[in-house]
Order: structure tokens, then C-alpha cells, then sequence
């Protein structure tokens, strides 16, 4: 049987690996180093545009031009990053992704355009895991696993007397067969004494509150123990957006972000390695197949550690099918030895709190959604704004989504609060779907004027009445639903609005990198010459010209004092008011 590739090979090995016939891929080996408090990004991916676009210019020019007008967005990207601009380099691979994704060519089916893609995807998503780590004021900062904060622990296996009490104290009520043997009671012991391992297992343990539910209905469903999810006190310690920075190995079960691998998507908006219910099940059926191909849950566990090829092999070479007998042999490395006692030894302790210190629990709430399929760009804001969700939670309840918008022209299963999907459907129906990257919504507070609210998202309160189909010296009333039509958004869109001048910028190299002409440039920023102001923010998209919007509702006239209703007739709505 082709084997699959290693946990703790070279990624360039990895790359010229052959997988199972059943598997895409093998998540790979986390490394415990820590990256220094100031580090600004990881190392970015190697550039190959120029190899595509000479490639291309053989076979079809549009393509080879697309790929050029790429590799220039991502040299200025690399330019940016390695000056410590994280903001300028993530909009230049931002800019680089939506180019081929806008461009109306089918990526995957050509290869030098899906490799070209791929290779500016990688940057992309390591600048963005990059600020997550950091902190990017509403993604927590990722912490240690409980087994990466005692990754210098001194262990030695229990005595007999000692794994032989364990023996009889310890409940092992189990769908997943428990051992206790010296190897596993040793690691209790040290766990056990140690300060810093309870600490994050204490944290591990209340994070899992979010997600326990979901990942043990997921394991049953594909016949996996629902005890296996206790691979993630190793893994990522149950943080959906876990990410180790040497390997590339991501998410709650860190996996390695081969193309297509394991039935995730991912792309310069998302990455459903971070979601955890798509990479949970995804991770089940990945245990199920290792499973199968062993006939014993340790083995299993030891080759997703140390991957199946390798486990398969040591089987062969030894006669022994089984996990306790390879490791009396030293047949795996250390790490694999290790993985499975220490990952039995956690659960162990999970399953009996009070002996470990693991009492008075606060597990984190259940994590319940809505999901609504979206297939157009929309600024995180607005979905905050229609569901009544806090930015925080509604990026909580999206890890897999890594910019504050969401993809156009790409459908992606956006989460949203339980219970708000009729509101969520009724509200952005009002928004034309060309403004929803940038447009907000806002309900009226009590005591709230037109002014006020204008005030409050720096737009005219003259604009909001037209985009809200509202006659002029229209007031509004608590409860009042409003579309506000914002010219531009805080997150980036499909294209930036405005762009700040650098050294050495002429209205013909802008003109070039936003794919627009010198005479668009002239006439959205009312310039007389080719010479650009450093430092100047200028338009390198066609400002919005607002018009009235379609959407009627009912308001209230001020110089009257009374309800007037609007004259729209295409889309009849009454003002709807807060349920209370």
C-alpha cells in the first residue's frame, strides 16, 4: 500500500510524497518552539511568477499577463513585509488573490495559473495566522497546549506500586481502550505535579465547553471513540486556530495545508482547517481510515503522530501489529513513543477532575449557529450589524474566515448567532449585494436622531434618507431599521477604494498595479499631472455615486409630525420594531 507521508519529515520531502489511496494527506508534527513576542510574520512562501509567466506566454498571453499583474501585487507584498509593513504587505496578497479570483478564468483547471495561486494563497494565509497569534483585536491570541507548557518535563515511568494503584483508583469507563501500564502512570505523575500542565489543561478543558457536543455527536456519527477528541490537549489544546509557525500544520487537529487535502477548502479568504466542525469530521473519517487500515486505535493515534507509512513499515519490519510491543523494541522515535501514553494519560486525568487539581470546571458555553451560505462579499460589520452580534463573537463563530469579509463569487457557510437567520435573510435583502462590502445596517436606538446616527458612521444624514428610499426631513424612531451606505469599508473589498502614495509612485505604475488607466486616476482624484504627492490618499477605484435605494418603509416626516409613507413601491416593507 502507498504510504503517506511522515509528521516529521522535511516539508520537502512531504512534498514528494505519494499519499494512501483513501487519504489526501497527514497532518504533520507540532513543534513547541514559541515565536518571540516581537516577531512580525513568518517566512514567506518562495516566489515563482516569473517561472509561471514565462510558461504561460506560451500558451495563452491573458493568463501570462494575469500572473504578471499577480507577481507584481505580491513583490510589492514581500517589499512591504520585509520593511515590518504587516497592513501594506496583506493588502498587496490580498490585492494578488482577488486578480485571479475576479478574473473570470477557471484557476484549477490550468496549471500554471492554479500553482500560481496556490503559492500566493500560502502567503496570504501566513500573514493572516501571523496576526492572529498576535492579536488582532478580536481572535484571543493563541496559547500553549498543556503538553507543549511542559515540553522540558523530566519523565520517568511509574513503579509497579505505583501504576498499580492508579489501577484501582482511576475510573476508565471508556469507548477507547485505557491502559494503565508504567509508561502511562509515569506521565500521570509528572502531569499530575506539574503546575503549568494543569494550568493549561484547566484552560484546554473549559475551551472544549465550546465544541464537545458537536465533536463527540461528529465521532459517533463516523464510528470513531468519542474519547479520541483528547488528541487535541496535544494538538492545539482545542483552539480552533491554533497554528504552528515552522511546520504550517493548523487548526484544532493540526493539519498540514496540503492542496484539497482532507476535503477542506482553503483560499485567500478562508481556511476550513480552522473551522471545527468541517476539520473535526474531517479529522474523523481520517482516524476511521487509519483505523482501518491497522485494527487498533494506538496504532492509529501513533501513525497520525508519526503518519501511517512509517507505522505501517515498523509493523512489517517487526512482525508486531501492536503499539506496546514497538515501543519495548524503541521501533518509533521518541515523539511517537511518547504520544500516545501522554495523550492517554490527559484523558485519564480529564476522566477523574478531582484527583488532578481539574475541579470547578467553568466550561466555556456551547457553541450554537446559524449557518447561511453566502456567496458575495460582505464586510463582517454588516453581518454583526443585521444579526445583532458583536464583532467579537461573530469572528468567534468563524475562525475558519481569515479577513473580515467574505469571499465573492465563492460560496462559504457563514455562521451566524442561533435564531437570527430570518432576520439575517429579511435584513440583507435591503442591501444591494454590489454595496455589501461596505455598507452597514443600524437599528435606532431610543433617543437616537438621523443626526446622530449619520454622526455615528461619518456619512451624511441626507445620504442614509436616500438610501433608505425616505423622503427628505424624514425623522426616525427606536426601532427603525436603517441601511447606511458607507463609501468604503474598514476591511479591505474586492478592490481598495483609496491607496496612499510612496516613494516613487507615478499615476503609471498605480495605474498598472490596480489594473485601471491614468485617465480614471485624473479624473476620480482631480489631478492636472503624472506627478504623485507622497503620502497622499487617493481614489484607485471609482468613488460610489449614491442614488435613492429601492427599499420602502414607513417614517416619520418631522416638519409634519406624522407618519408618511414612502413613495417606493418596489419593495414594501413597514419599519420594524425591536422585539421586546
Amino acid at each position: 500500500m502507498i504510504q503517506l507521508p511522515s509528521r516529521i519529515r522535511p516539508l520537502a520531502a512531504i512534498a514528494a510524497s505519494a499519499c494512501t489511496v483513501f487519504l489526501l494527506g497527514c497532518p504533520q508534527q507540532q513543534t513547541a518552539a514559541k515565536p518571540p513576542a516581537n516577531s512580525t510574520a513568518p517566512a514567506l512562501p518562495k516566489t515563482v511568477g516569473g517561472n509561471n509567466a514565462q510558461t504561460a506566454e506560451q500558451t495563452n498571453p491573458r493568463i501570462a499577463e494575469l500572473i504578471q499583474q499577480v507577481d507584481r501585487s505580491y513583490r510589492s507584498g514581500v517589499q512591504n513585509y520585509r520593511a515590518g509593513n504587516l497592513d501594506g504587505a496583506r493588502s498587496d496578497f490580498d490585492h494578488a488573490v482577488d486578480l485571479m479570483l475576479t478574473s473570470g478564468l477557471d484557476i484549477k483547471s490550468d496549471p500554471t495559473l492554479s500553482d500560481e495561486f496556490e503559492r500566493t494563497v500560502d502567503a496570504v494565509n501566513s500573514l493572516e495566522m501571523d496576526a492572529l497569534k498576535q492579536g488582532n483585536g478580536f481572535s484571543p491570541k493563541q496559547e500553549e497546549t498543556p503538553l507543549e507548557a511542559v515540553n522540558d518535563l523530566t519523565f520517568s515511568d511509574a513503579t509497579p506500586e505505583q501504576t498499580a494503584s492508579l489501577k484501582s483508583t482511576l475510573n476508565t469507563t471508556s469507548d477507547l481502550p485505557l491502559v494503565i501500564n508504567p509508561e502511562v502512570a509515569g506521565y500521570i505523575n509528572a502531569f499530575a505535579n506539574s503546575r503549568s500542565f494543569t494550568a493549561h489543561m484547566r484552560a484546554s478543558l473549559e475551551r472544549l465547553g465550546k465544541y464537545k457536543d458537536m465533536m463527540q455527536g461528529v465521532l459517533r456519527e463516523e464510528g470513531v471513540p468519542q474519547d479520541m477528541i483528547y488528541l487535541a490537549v496535544a494538538e492545539s489544546g482545542f483552539q480552533p486556530q491554533a497554528m504552528n509557525a515552522s511546520s504550517g500544520a493548523g487548526g484544532m487537529w493540526q493539519f498540514m495545508p496540503f492542496k484539497g487535502a482532507y476535503g477542506l477548502e482553503r483560499n485567500g479568504y478562508f481556511d476550513e482547517r480552522f473551522d471545527p466542525e468541517k476539520s473535526t469530521r474531517a479529522y474523523a473519517k481520517y482516524m476511521k481510515g487509519l483505523y482501518d487500515q491497522f485494527g487498533d486505535w494506538y496504532l492509529a493515534m501513533g501513525g497520525y503522530d508519526w503518519g501511517p507509512g512509517n507505522m505501517q513499515r515498523a509493523v512489517q519490519r517487526t512482525g508486531y501489529a501492536d503499539y506496546w510491543e514497538l515501543y519495548r523494541r524503541n521501533a518509533m522515535p521518541r515523539e511517537t513513543k511518547n504520544y500516545v501514553p501522554q495523550i492517554l494519560a490527559a484523558i485519564l486525568m480529564a476522566k477523574n477532575p478531582e484527583k488532578y487539581g481539574l475541579t470547578d470546571l467553568h466550561p466555556a458555553a456551547p457553541v450554537l449557529y446559524d449557518t447561511v451560505t453566502v456567496d458575495y462579499a460582505m464586510d463582517l460589520h454588516l453581518a454583526a450589524d443585521i444579526t445583532g452580534a458583536s464583532m467579537t463573537d461573530l469572528v468567534g463563530l468563524n475562525p475558519a474566515l481569515l479577513r473580515l469579509s467574505t469571499p465573492d463569487g465563492v460560496p462559504f457557510d457563514l455562521h451566524i448567532p442561533k435564531g437570527t437567520k430570518d432576520n439575517f435573510n429579511e435584513r440583507i435583502a435591503a442591501i444591494p449585494v454590489e454595496k455589501r462590502s461596505s455598507w452597514r445596517f443600524h437599528e435606532v436606538v431610543a433617543g437616537e436622531s438621523l443626526d446622530q446616527v449619520a454622526q455615528l458612521y461619518k456619512v451624511s444624514a441626507a445620504d442614509i434618507l436616500a438610501a433608505n428610499d425616505l423622503p427628505a426631513n424624514s425623522a426616525v424612531e427606536e426601532g427603525d431599521d436603517l441601511v447606511i451606505p458607507l463609501v468604503s469599508a474598514a476591511s479591505a473589498s474586492l478592490h481598495p477604494l483609496q491607496y496612499t502614495t510612496r516613494h516613487g509612485d507615478t499615476l503609471v505604475t498605480v495605474a498598472d498595479r490596480f489594473n485601471v488607466t491614468t485617465e480614471n486616476l485624473r479624473q476620480w482624484n482631480h489631478l492636472g499631472s503624472g506627478t504623485l504627492p507622497l503620502g497622499r490618499k487617493i481614489y484607485v477605484a471609482e468613488p460610489v455615486r449614491l442614488a435613492p435605494g429601492s427599499r420602502g418603509r414607513k417614517a416619520k416626516t418631522a416638519s409634519k409630525g406624522k407618519a408618511t409613507t414612502s413613495h417606493s413601491t418596489a419593495k414594501k416593507t413597514t419599519s420594524r420594531k425591536k422585539t421586546k
